[in-house]
């Protein structure tokens, strides 16, 4: 999976300033997180802790799929956005307000942190609180790194969407 994933994100590895280094560290926490805990993942089944990583991961998987839809649908990607750090769906040309992105700015990398906390609470354990510590960090990372890029590409537009937002909680965060 890593190589997968390093494939995927291979002309953004070589830019530190790329946001897309950052993504790559916060996916690889994840794959971390999700081995180290591959045996608990049914152990208790309707223990509090696994019903509450059942419910973070479940809105990790929605806001994920909303915000992929949303990207898809209003920020009609196009390949011809000349930029080789951006994978595909990122290569948005309309700036996306809408559907997950009305409430906030990263629904992708909130997703992260919702799997990665939802995965820790898989198996209580110090390695596992240092991964998902590590995920949200390089989430963080990510997306102040992208809004540097979005703000550059769509200007104004994009400044003033991010005062409209919150970056990865509706109301809060």
């Amino acid at each position: 999976m890593s190589v997968g994933l390093a494939l995927l994100s291979q002309h953004s590895l070589r830019h530190f300033r790329s946001h897309g280094l950052y993504r790559f560290l916060a996916w690889e926490a994840v794959l971390v997180l999700i081995l180290l805990n591959i045996d608990y993942w049914f152990v208790e089944p309707l223990s509090i802790h696994q019903m509450v990583s059942w419910f973070l991961l479940l809105v990790s998987i929605i806001i994920v799929t909303y915000g992929t839809l949303s990207l898809r649908k209003a920020g009609k990607p196009d390949s011809k956005r000349n930029d080789p750090m951006l994978i595909g769906i990122e290569k948005t040309t309309e700036l996306v307000t809408t559907g997950a992105y009305r409430y906030i700015r990263h629904p992708m990398y909130s997703s992260f942190m919702f799997g990665a906390w939802g995965v820790f609470f898989k198996h209580f354990s110090w390695l596992n609180a240092f991964f998902a510590m590590i995920t949200t960090i390089f989430a963080v990372i990510t997306a102040k790194k992208e809004e540097v890029e979005n703000a550059r590409y769509f200007g104004e537009a994009y400044r003033d969407y991010k005062k409209r937002t919150k970056m990865f909680l509706p109301f809060f965060f």
